[in-house]
């Protein structure tokens, strides 16, 4: 629940900010079916359930994008499945499986499936949701429509319709259940498709008086419509604003097909609602996108009325290049509209309190492009922003349809032109007189060299007059001058515009805190710039070398300048490394005589051995005994050998590990040695 709300909430707000930011709505583009393939991609030829492949099928219909032969195989697989055993499936499949039996003509022909209609009717028969309701009789509606010479009738509709009706609230809003005290919107566009359902279902008309209750259902549904500030209308509920929008028009849709005496619906709550799926733009979510198209193509095809939609291929007029203003009306879809005359009613600028500059000026009409146009607008008109209120006029006795549009459509408009930009200079001025000791005109058309000094005592001001094309005073949205340090500190300040003429006085003596007390050379450079100004600039105007006062001690420091993110890859420097000095060394000879003296008592070892009279009688004689013995006194040595390693060459872990091996192997080789000389012995004395 917490989640489904959180969506709901960040489909408002978007919806919001798209609404609020824009009043232009253009009709369903060629971008739309672009993204539809993205949005509606089939997983190994089929979609997971049949209500995704209906919707996918049926906003790729709508749009024209053919993708049948592409997913008709795996997706009548699961089709046939369903109809051929309908008992084994839910009436949601059922349904659904019908709506894209009706899109991909899997089963067809003029043998109506019995086990199908039989479910069907009884699921209205044993109905008590109103889901249930609507599953079944718009399930029976289409077997009527897709099997030719079937004749489907609700012998009992009248009784159906008042079963379907109580669930309805005062206020138009529709329950789901009896049980269920909880009304919803979304519920109520279902509600209005069954209806009409049972109305095409039954076998007579149905009593007139429910018709027009429920008429007066959908007239109090529209006192609960939601509303922007640009004319967007939107219904909304948990389901989320473009779900219940959506069900909504399908079901008024299905209810104006269904009876026969019209039904009369408020124009521009219609085209505010046209407006709102319109400027939702193209959405991500598959549910969303199928909803957003299929509503539109509801309005786009009713008997109720079919909104019309005024859009501009481009809200800046450029009055340099003369261009025309360009207006085109068209469907939701971008169908061309019928005839009728447009009119530029006004022409409000936002500079002016309710002024307009152009009053009742009607547009001409190019056939070729479909096209209603300005060719020339008047000599008062300037550059600015303006709203533009058009008017549409339909001539209703050429159409058979109900075409309907706003009373007045406002558009925002951005007049775009060169900007005249005269008497720029930059003075310095002696603070106690506001004498000038140096001034320089300066181009701004390119960057200049201007170099300037100043103290703390002193002053500099900017002054330049921006006029547009008809010689009026011009306000830019941003006018900016920078100061910036040698040591990359940057000061921005506003130049204000009064008068005719936008001017910035700089008091060096009361901004000594902000420049942080930072005396040197800094570079000038001025931003000019509007949305209605063609020629917006960014000069470098020069530098200016400033003599300030030494930085007292409690005063504030420049902040660090924050290091470039790129700088961490350029080249490091070069690492030089110093070695040790290698210690003096004893001479060659020295070293001779040490290594004698450390071999002398192992040479005097071997001869004690021979004064002692070392012999080798008790050396086993048997061959393993023999090969134990000779294993353990090369053991022996091969440790003795190891430590001469470690002491010239190896390191200790290196040696511990090798010593662990040679202690478990003389563990081994010594015990079975010293185990033949303990029995020799014990031989011996029992001899």
């Amino acid at each position: 629940m917490m989640a489904g709300g959180l969506a709901r909430f960040v489909v408002l707000i978007l919806a919001a900010a798209i609404c609020g930011a824009a009043s232009v709505f253009q009709p369903i583009s060629d971008s739309h079916r672009s993204a539809a393939l993205d949005v509606f991609v089939p997983v190994d030829g089929s979609y997971k359930s049949l209500e995704e492949a209906y919707e996918a099928l049926k906003t790729l219909e709508i749009l024209g994008i053919d993708k049948k032969s592409d997913l008709s195989s795996a997706t009548c697989e699961n089709v046939v499945k369903v109809l051929a055993s309908p008992s084994s499936s839910t009436l949601k499949d059922v349904f659904y499986a019908l709506s894209v039996n009706g899109i991909l003509k899997c089963k067809s022909g003029e043998d109506v499936p019995k086990d199908i209609v039989s479910k069907l009717q009884t699921g209205v028969k044993d109905a008590k949701l109103l889901l249930d309701f609507y599953y079944s009789v718009r399930g029976l509606v289409l077997v009527k429509e897709q099997f030719s010479g079937t004749d489907i009738s609700l012998g009992d509709a009248e009784t159906v319709f008042r079963s379907i009706k109580a669930l309805s609230q005062s206020d138009g809003r529709w329950r789901y259940s009896s049980n269920n005290p909880e009304s919803s919107t979304f519920a109520a566009g279902l509600a209005f498709e069954t209806l009409a359902g049972v109305i095409s279902l039954a076998p007579s008309e149905i009593d007139n008086s429910l018709i027009q209750t429920l008429k007066t259902s959908i007239t109090k549904l529209f006192d609960s419509i939601q509303k922007y500030d640009d004319g967007t209308f939107y219904f909304d509920e948990s389901e989320g604003p473009i779900s219940t929008t959506a069900s909504v028009i399908r079901g008024l849709k299905s209810f104006a097909a269904s009876e026969s005496t019209g039904l009369n619906l408020p124009g521009d709550k219609i085209v505010g609602l046209a407006k709102f799926f319109l400027g939702v733009g193209i959405p991500g979510d598959a549910k969303d996108f199928f909803n957003q198209i299929d509503a539109l193509a509801c309005l786009e095809d009713n008997r109720f009325s079919v909104p019309l939609i005024l859009s501009l291929p481009s809200t800046v007029i450029s009055l340099t290049k003369k261009e025309p203003l360009k207006v085109k009306v068209s469907t939701v879809f971008g169908s061309k509209a019928p005839a009728l005359s447009v009119k530029l009613a006004q022409a409000l600028s936002s500079g002016s309190k309710g002024s307009s500059v152009i009053n009742n000026q009607e547009l001409k009409f190019d056939a070729e492009s479909a096209t209603y146009f300005l060719e020339s607008f008047p000599k008062n008109f300037d550059v600015g922003k303006y709203t533009f209120v058009f008017e549409i006029l339909v001539d209703e006795s050429a159409n058979e349809k109900v075409y309907i549009t706003e009373a007045q459509t406002k558009v925002p408009i951005s007049a775009t032109g060169a900007i005249t930009i005269e008497n720029a200079e930059i003075a310095v001025l002696d603070s106690d007189v506001g004498s000038v000791e140096s001034q320089k005109k300066l181009d701004l058309t390119k960057d200049e060299a201007v170099s300037l000094s100043a103290n703390h005592l002193q002053k500099l001001r900017l002054s330049l007059q921006l006029t547009t094309p008809l010689g009026h005073v011009f306000k830019p949205h941003q006018a900016f001058l920078k100061l910036k340090h040698e040591s990359q500190v940057e000061h921005i300040f506003l130049v204000k515009t009064s008068g005719k003429k936008s001017e910035l006085v700089l008091d060096f003596l009361g901004l000594v805190e902000k420049l942080y007390y930072l005396s040197g050379k800094y570079e000038i450079q001025l931003t000019i710039g509007d949305a209605s100004m063609e020629n917006s600039l960014l000069s470098n105007i020069g530098h200016i070398e400033l003599d300030l006062p030494e930085r007292p001690e409690k005063a504030a420091r420049p902040p660090l300048q924050p290091t470039d993110p790129y700088s961490r890859y350029v080249p490091k420097a070069e690492i030089s490394h110093i070695f040790r000095v290698p210690e003096k060394l004893p001479a060659k000879q020295l070293s001779l005589v040490f290594l004698g003296l450390i071999v002398l008592p192992f040479i005097g070892f071997l001869i004690g051995l021979t004064r002692l009279g070392v012999n080798i009688k008790s050396f086993p004689s048997s061959v393993g005994a023999a090969t134990s013995a000779l294993l353990f006194h090369g053991g022996i040595g091969a440790v003795l050998l190891l430590y001469v390693l470690f002491w010239v060459k190896l390191d200790l872990f290196t040696t511990l590990k090798a010593l662990s091996l040679l202690g478990v192997f003389l563990l081994f080789v010594g015990h079975r040695t010293l185990s033949h000389l303990a029995a020799a012995s014990n031989k011996l004395k029992s001899a």
